[in-house]
């Protein structure tokens, strides 16, 4: 088991209690003569591709020389097609099959599934209990990305990248956020096409960007609502201004991540590939 100073990162995504099914050894990528031999001059070059690529996860140095062969790597937007390239992990973008890559250690991102009850924030003059008391002390200087309404559960984003927290919370970059409520009464057949087209609220229009009706049974419906709106119980007052009254909401995605076998309550660092995957959307 691989063991980590305290004011390290660790690289593998973690999992609480819970999180059962996250956290999976990997076989590190053996050293290469070449690369242990590396003096300062050469060092200051940057570190081989498919050796960063093995650190990071993608798969052992063997099989990236075999993707960097098949053209599946890209490097600030330009697929690499030759061994032996040297790349800066800070500061060039490296992608694979066109999903970026993650390389930073300093900033962290994690995936929370909260409960109800709990309040989004990282701490409480009222000492209510928040998420700030579920992460602790994983990393300095983490924060929400967004917010859920205390009595709503699922997926809330944790992370110390600021800039990627600003941007996937902003309206203007118009993250989709996918959610499962559970309603009470039958959901009316052109409620869809009503629902995107765009219902007026007191504080002006939503639009979904889908709606689809998962389940019904004995007057209960559970519905699947994507849209990319962040204003306050907006789902909630959107069923109800069209007779569905929500007593259950779980947010089950944001953008490209998901909650998959994730536990009420626990958490789990999100992989390089899905940080990239974020960063991608936003811009970064």
């Amino acid at each position: 088991m691989n063991t980590a100073r305290p004011d390290q990162v660790p690289d593998e995504p973690l999992t609480t209690d819970g999180g059962e099914g996250w956290s999976e050894d990997m076989e590190l990528a053996p050293v290469h003569p070449r690369d242990q031999a590396a003096g300062p001059a050469e060092e200051r070059q940057g570190e081989r591709l498919q050796k960063v690529l093995a650190r990071a996860g993608v798969a052992s140095r063997r099989v990236c020389e075999d993707m960097i062969e098949q053209g599946r790597i890209s490097v600030n937007g330009a697929v690499v097609t030759v061994q032996g390239m040297r790349v800066d992990p800070l500061r060039d973008r490296i992608a694979v099959d066109g999903a970026r890559l993650e390389l930073r250690d300093d900033r962290v991102t994690y995936a929370l599934n909260k409960p109800a009850g709990v309040i989004t924030a990282m701490s409480d003059d009222r000492a209510r209990p928040t998420v700030g008391d579920m992460v602790g002390d994983l990393a300095p200087g983490l924060v929400h990305v967004g917010r859920l309404d205390q009595d709503t559960e699922g997926l809330l984003l944790i992370t110390n990248d600021g800039e990627l927290a600003h941007r996937l919370a902003h309206p203007s970059y118009e993250v989709r956020k996918t959610y499962l409520a559970q309603v009470s009464g039958s959901v009316p057949r052109d409620l869809a096409r009503r629902l995107r087209a765009g219902i007026e609220l007191d504080d002006g229009p939503v639009a979904v960007d889908s709606f689809t009706v998962v389940d019904t049974h004995a007057g209960q419906s559970v519905v699947e609502v994507v849209l990319h709106e962040g204003r306050k119980h907006i789902v909630r007052r959107l069923l109800a201004e069209v007779g569905l009254p929500v007593s259950r909401l779980t947010r089950t995605s944001v953008g490209p991540v998901s909650l998959q076998r994730m536990r009420v309550g626990s958490i789990r660092r999100l992989t390089r590939q899905e940080v990239g995957a974020l960063k991608e959307l936003v811009g970064l």
